[in-house]
């Protein structure tokens, strides 16, 4: 049985917000649903509204990080995708191919944490917590025009 709830975010690296959201926002129409800088990563994660999941724009404030050195490397693009799990800790241990729950963050203000795994193919995996409030109640599921 999956202990996946739902998807939560597709994160995008990014090396300037305001860059971005002149295609995410003004572009494709995405409406902006929270943005906050966070000090461990120091980053600014945007939230835009995609229906039923949210695209969320990573920019490293550090530089040196290791997220502004993978930007370096790499260059904008795909970062992670996010599940939401009824208990972040328990799920990220069960998908990771050790069985260690790793190391948990937060955004928007929800525990989170990466999945260690050798799987995925090439991309990262997130969990985070599922409100069944916010996530499904709150959540009209489609954009309005």
């Amino acid at each position: 049985m999956s202990v996946l709830r739902r998807l939560d975010h597709v994160a995008v690296l990014v090396h300037s917000t305001d860059d971005a959201l002149r295609f995410y926002r003004d572009h494709l129409g995405l409406a902006v649903h929270s943005s906050e800088e966070i000090p461990s990563p120091h980053v600014r994660l945007t939230y835009l509204d995609a229906g039923n999941a949210f695209v969320q724009l990573v920019e490293p404030l550090e530089e040196g990080s290791d997220l502004a050195k993978w930007l370096q490397e790499h260059g904008e693009g795909l970062h992670h995708i996010c599940f939401g799990v009824d208990d972040v800790a328990d799920a990220v241990a069960a998908l990771s191919d050790d069985g260690s729950a790793g190391m948990l963050g937060t955004g928007r203000g929800r525990v989170s944490g990466f999945v260690a795994t050798s799987g995925g193919n090439g991309v990262r995996i997130e969990c985070t917590e599922f409100d069944r409030a916010l996530d499904v109640e709150g959540a009209p599921g489609w954009l309005a025009r």
